[in-house]
């Protein structure tokens, strides 16, 4: 018997909830637990963001995916610094995974997974982030079915995270069984840059947690 495939890009949250009997919820309490989570924020990382969203509110109506991500994205990543002997930050990584019979495949734009030099079990943060105008594609669903491959890894599956950014916003998830969650909107253009980092932040005193 031949397994059906649906390439992350193609995905949508109805097709996602309709196929896999998803659900989803206003808050599930793994995702109203990370959100919450006090993280310092240290005066060098301050400042930093505080340039950040300074470029990035200048830019933001005219940069396209690549420019967003090099630009303000990944100097995000890298300020938080997931770099470890035990797990990594990855990018357009080939990631692959076989949910109730469908092959879901794609190369998510970023993914926190263990191993060093190449991805292993990717457990937390699928992120796909799309420029301000126009996006193609349905990010939330991309993370999202990401997130279900990794889900599918684990024997003992925990909640997984993940997060979408569309232009200046940024929108955070949890998926735990059949049932997920999404947070509302933080701008990277206001204070809430400094939320953004807390969480980011967080989500590495989670991986460390889960890792050690």
């Amino acid at each position: 018997m031949t397994t059906r495939e649906k390439p992350f890009r193609e995905c949508t949250l109805q097709y996602l909830d309709e196929t896999f009997h998803l659900e989803e919820v206003q808050m599930l309490p793994a995702l109203a637990e990370w959100l919450a989570m006090s993280v310092e924020i240290s005066d060098h990382e301050r400042q930093q963001l505080i340039h950040l969203k300074k470029v990035l509110d200048f830019n933001v109506h005219d940069w396209n995916e690549h420019e967003l991500d090099s630009r303000f994205i990944g100097p995000m990543f890298t300020l938080i610094d997931y770099s470890s002997t035990k797990y990594n930050h990855f990018a357009q990584r080939d990631l692959e995974g076989t949910v109730e019979g469908i092959r879901l495949f794609g190369k998510p734009d970023g993914v926190i997974a263990s191993g060093r030099r190449e991805p292993k079990k990717p457990f937390f943060a699928f992120q796909e982030y799309k420029k301000h105008l126009d996006p193609t594609g349905d990010p939330a669903a991309q993370a999202l079915a990401a997130m279900l491959v990794g889900q599918s890894m684990d024997e003992a599956p925990k909640p997984l995270y993940g997060c979408y950014v569309i232009g200046n916003a940024w929108w955070f998830m949890a998926l735990e069984g059949k049932t997920y969650a999404i947070s509302q909107d933080y701008s990277a253009i206001t204070d809430e840059i400094f939320d953004i980092c807390r969480i980011l932040k967080a989500l590495k005193q989670i991986v460390i947690r889960l890792t050690a």
